[in-house]
């Protein structure tokens, strides 16, 4: 309470309205698996293709950034996310446990003898990303009060170095190869040596020529043989799934390179298993979020319905599966087949963008894909529907199209994704909403107060044609009294709110009733 201890005129302002609960975002996609270069174990924040070329694309011998590694599926899945209405995604690289030991060396040419070496590069450590050195600002004449000088940039992932107006003169302070081979997490500098006049090999100081250079890694190096410990990772290192627990707004979960790991050979079945089963678990813990899980390759409809029942056995309602692979055009103008993840979560930000968190995200086009590699036809998936497998399947006339909405979940409240991901939505927003209440006096005022938020908030839910019923009083209801909240609660510090959510169902199956009729007119 304000004191009043001297006459006068006091205005004092007073919080008498509701606290809006606005609705948290749903599309909001974090991809798993390998780049060419670029931030490792650690979720990085990407919101165009742009940014992710720039960002974990390599340089390529034209001075390009080339985004794609032969035989993996990460940077294809992330392009088809975008193309497909994603509009911002986390990207999670994983580093190979082991890099190479062997030596590699990178000789920088000089700026005044055509043919020459300046410098002679070798990486230090073992990088995880082609290192990229660039040499700038270089004048081959020297100013009168000391030696010429240059920059130089180095940049391996997130790692970057800079080294301003050093020289190529080795008893300079400044000089490049004592200050990088000294400070240098990266490299070591070598220079070549002449003959000096009393015939003793010096080194010489030929000026570097301006440029960017790059060290490149193996194939081996950037397609990584992995275990499934490295899928999953670790929250305190930030890497793999676990590590996305530090992104509170990631709604859907993708790991593509999964599979590139089982091609290569990295990952048998049981690791395959292993990964999606503690994605799933991800998923489970944080509650707000949806597993998109990829049907290994090649697999026939009966193969693939083995898995699902018997091999991996998955029951969540925290994730989905989808089949059969898709074809879409490579960039080397050839078509390549590849899992769907990434168009599917691309679909899903459509979907909720254009009609909202309740439509299920089925019967989509599938923008991007030339076609499944395997034709579904109507009997199969019958056989795949039932158990929760979500096919891709191609239709006249209306191309290729997402059919189906289920969940991996044996429970019939839990069957379509869209019932998941609209009350992970309602609870999220709920939670982000009301956060004001924690600490409040836990007194009947503040059980209405609640009451008239919350219900606020659902009764635009129900405008939005996100839940069922004629009235708000069919679509929800928001409970919060003595009966919740008897003296033995309050005594614990708590206060219990109950909310009841009826959700829509996707019309699945439509059924028309046709029969013959011989009557008048209607």
């Amino acid at each position: 309470m304000p004191e009043y201890l001297s006459p006068g005129i006091y205005v004092e302002e007073v919080e008498r309205g509701a606290k809006p609960i606005q609705g948290a975002g749903t599309a909001m996609a974090a991809f798993i698996g390998f780049a060419a270069s670029g931030p490792c174990d650690q979720p990085v924040l990407v919101t165009n293709w742009s940014q992710f070329v720039e960002t974990f694309g390599a340089l390529d011998e034209s001075g390009r950034r080339q985004p794609h590694i032969d035989g993996a599926y990460l940077s294809h899945s992330v392009y088809a996310y975008f193309a497909n209405g994603g509009g911002r995604c986390y990207v999670s690289r994983i580093a190979p446990a082991v890099m190479p030991t062997a030596i590699a060396r990178l000789a920088i040419p000089s700026a005044t003898s055509e043919g020459s070496t300046a410098l002679s590069l070798s990486r230090r450590g073992e990088l995880t990303s082609d290192l990229e050195i660039q040499i700038s600002g270089v004048s081959p004449k020297a100013p009168k009060d000391g030696p010429a000088v240059f920059s130089v940039k180095l940049r391996a992932g997130d790692i970057e170095e800079t080294y301003e107006k050093v020289s190529m003169a080795p008893d300079d302070a400044q000089y490049v190869v004592t200050l990088l081979n000294e400070k240098s997490s990266l490299v070591q500098l070598e220079v070549p040596t002449k003959s000096s006049a009393r015939g003793k090999k010096v080194p010489d100081a030929a000026l570097p020529k301006a440029g960017t250079y790059v060290l490149r890694l193996s194939q081996a190096a950037q397609l990584p043989q992995v275990n499934f410990n490295q899928f999953i990772g670790d929250v305190a290192a930030r890497s793999g799934a676990q590590g996305l627990e530090v992104a509170d707004d990631v709604t859907m979960v993708c790991c593509p390179d999964l599979m590139s790991a089982f091609e290569s050979g990295a990952l048998d079945r049981d690791g395959v298993k292993a990964v999606q089963l503690a994605i799933l678990n991800h998923c489970e813990r944080m509650g707000d979020r949806f597993a998109i899980l990829d049907a290994l390759p090649g697999l026939t409809p009966q193969q693939v319905a083995n898995w699902r029942l018997h091999e991996a056995g998955y029951d969540s309602k925290y994730g989905g599966l989808y089949y059969p692979w898709i074809e879409v055009m490579g960039p080397d103008g050839k078509p390549m087949r590849m899992p769907p993840s990434g168009h599917i979560a691309g679909i899903y930000a459509r979907s909720d963008a254009e009609r909202g968190v309740h439509k299920a995200p089925a019967n989509e086009i599938v923008r991007g894909a030339l076609r499944t590699t395997l034709q579904i036809t109507k009997g199969e998936q019958d056989t795949l529907n039932p158990i929760g497998v979500n096919c891709i399947r191609s239709f006249t006339g209306r191309g290729l199209r997402v059919w189906g909405a289920r969940t991996l979940s044996s429970d019939p409240a839990w069957r379509y994704i869209n019932v998941r991901r609209l009350f992970s939505y309602v609870e999220r927003s709920i939670e982000i909403g009301t956060q004001w209440i924690v600490f409040e006096p836990n007194t009947p005022d503040l059980w209405a107060r609640v009451k008239r938020d919350v219900g606020a908030f659902l009764t635009n839910v129900w405008r939005d044609g996100m839940l069922f019923g004629r009235t708000p009083s069919e679509a929800f209801y928001v409970k919060c009294d003595e009966e919740l909240n008897p003296p033995e609660v309050r005594d614990l510090g708590q206060l219990v709110i109950e909310v009841g959510l009826a959700p829509v169902k996707p019309a699945e199956f439509v059924i028309f009733r046709m029969s013959q009729w011989s009557g008048g007119g209607p």
